[in-house]
């Protein structure tokens, strides 16, 4: 079998594949309170996430501190930058080398310095990504939504036929599948609110172009047979969750069939403007997410892609390894953020750069409460003797960098500080995960007390709706 037929064999798989594994036993129930009608004036219609899967060092990247160059026998306690700092468009803002154009582009948005997140107890990637995609720290007794899911059922597909939510640059066939699946998915919302994946960008175009022979009249059958087939494996789902599993299948069919479906593929470009952003499949992907954002997607992901020792996850050969990642990076997230800004697109989308924690290179955990090495197989001596031990190895929950363009973010503004020393921590208007979504729905429109009742409790876009917008992030008028 060609990779072409292949993936369209796949093409219904993908949408529904997480969703199968998450379908929840009850009914969602929309609970509307007092609060509810007091929405905020959206400022975004769009949302794009360009997610730094495997812990980005804040000192490293968007929050240089002293910088120390490389020498044998130089005392790990002492480094704090393995990258010197170079000036932004911004003046006295500066930011670590290799980032260069997107430090060209930071007028345009919001640098928040002082992003903490939670102290899970044992610090690992996929419990970490977990939370910051959901809210919600794992376990659960029910599927909690991804924070794409919970905006496509809130606000629904800006156009009918394409997926309001889709996550770009994530495979499953390495590593910690099974936890990345865990939050990949609309959990109680239902299938048809869950994400479209998309692995390679080069080939999203194949995965929207129907299998030959796929009829209207075929397509009856197969829904039909899907629906024979979930009652004879005895699901213990609700109907509710069948039907919107269903549901997610036919708008597939949808735009299998649809004009849209040109928008996943890369080769309409200009050879000029795919060159622009051809740095890996991290910078196909935010070509696509532009594609995808003219189209009328709602909420985009484009991951630079968890796999363990690999891309962020620097346990070995920390600055070499992100000298590659900045590389990877730096030129296609700039050219996102003036192609939709010339496009007249940046007003209403917001892009937002993330990543599941920090590094240190001394410490692991949160700066107060820091905990055993676990699971850093590399561990940094104290003194490093090799090329290979000079950076920012070990996890570090204390601190870290987000990146906000447009959708309502201020322009030119830097939230918050960390100290100049180690432990180089939030010292000055931290912003939680829960508050960093919340600042979300807001830029969109959603009421901070949104929620649903599910096998009867409570479940809000943040832990008990307890969760504060940020509004310092957003432009006056927004807030």
């Amino acid at each position: 079998m060609n990779m072409h037929a292949q993936t369209r064999r796949e093409f219904l798989t993908r949408v529904s594949a997480a969703s199968l594994a998450a379908l929840a036993t009850g009914t969602p129930q929309r609970v509307f309170g007092a609060g509810l009608a007091k929405k905020p004036q959206a400022t975004a219609d769009t949302v794009i996430l360009l997610w730094m899967a495997g812990g980005l060092a804040h000192t490293e990247t968007f929050d240089p501190k002293r910088y120390t160059p490389f020498a044998p026998g130089v005392e790990a306690a002492s480094v704090l930058s393995t990258f010197e700092a170079r000036p932004t468009v911004l003046d006295g803002v500066e930011i670590s080398a290799g980032l260069e154009e997107i430090g060209k582009v930071l007028d345009r948005g919001t640098l928040i310095r002082s992003h903490v997140v939670a102290d899970l107890g044992k610090i690992l990637h996929t419990r970490h990504q977990f939370h910051w995609h959901t809210c919600y720290e794992p376990p659960q007794s029910v599927a909690a939504p991804h924070l794409g899911a919970w905006i496509a059922k809130e606000l629904g597909p800006r156009n009918a036929v394409v997926p309001p939510f889709i996550v770009i640059g994530q495979r499953f066939d390495r590593g910690e599948a099974d936890e990345l699946k865990a939050f990949h998915t609309a959990g109680f919302l239902g299938g048809e609110f869950g994400p479209f994946l998309v692995e390679n960008p080069l080939q999203a175009l194949d995965a929207v172009r129907p299998p030959a022979g796929m009829t209207p009249q075929r397509f009856e059958a197969r829904q039909a047979l899907y629906r024979e087939m979930l009652k004879k494996n005895g699901t213990t789902a609700s109907d509710y969750q069948q039907d919107s599993l269903l549901r997610s299948m036919e708008q597939a069919y949808a735009l299998l069939r649809s004009p849209e479906s040109k928008a996943f593929d890369l080769k309409l470009e200009s050879k000029e403007t795919y060159d622009a952003y051809n740095t890996s499949r991290f910078g196909q992907g935010c070509l696509l997410a532009r594609r995808l954002t003219e189209a009328g997607a709602r909420f985009i992901e484009v991951t630079s892609e968890y796999i363990p020792f690999e891309y962020w996850d620097t346990h070995k050969d920390g600055h070499d390894r992100l000298v590659a990642m900045k590389q990877q990076i730096d030129r296609p997230i700039a050219q996102l953020v003036r192609d939709l800004d010339e496009r007249g697109l940046l007003d209403r989308t917001m892009i937002i750069l993330a990543s599941e924690f920090s590094r240190d290179a001394m410490l692991e955990g949160a700066a107060d409460n820091p905990t055993e090495q676990g699971i850093d197989l590399k561990r940094l001596p104290d003194v490093m003797k090799e090329r290979q031990h000079y950076g920012m190895h070990r996890h570090f929950t204390g601190a870290g960098s987000v990146l906000m363009f447009g959708g309502g973010a201020r322009r030119g503004y830097v939230h918050g500080k960390t100290a100049d020393e180690r432990p180089c921590k939030a010292i000055e208007k931290p912003v939680s995960i829960a508050d960093l979504h919340q600042t979300i729905h807001h830029a969109l429109g959603i009421a901070p007390d949104a929620h649903y009742e599910i096998e009867g409790r409570p479940f809000y876009t943040t832990p008990d709706g307890k969760g504060a917008a940020v509004t310092e992030l957003l432009i006056k008028g927004s807030a």
